[in-house]
């Protein structure tokens, strides 16, 4: 994890493919991890972040630049 960064390796990969607009169960198979395990990232992280929804996440993270738009 770089220096400063939020969230863990996998809540950023996480993140990285929900804005590319993958769903929960395309990540899961990506990561090959359960469904339920990429709902406990996305909860973690928007716990970490203080936000209520995976949009407002996105953007926090983008703000703090943890993660991308291309």
């Amino acid at each position: 994890m770089k220096k400063g960064t939020i969230l863990t390796m996998r809540e950023q990969e996480v993140f990285e493919l929900l804005v590319l607009n993958k769903s929960t169960k395309e990540i899961a198979e990506f990561l090959g991890i359960s469904e339920k395990t990429v709902r406990n990232h996305i909860s973690n992280a928007m716990q970490k972040l203080g936000v209520k929804g995976r949009a407002q996440a996105v953007v926090e993270l983008i703000k703090l630049g943890e993660i991308t738009i291309e």
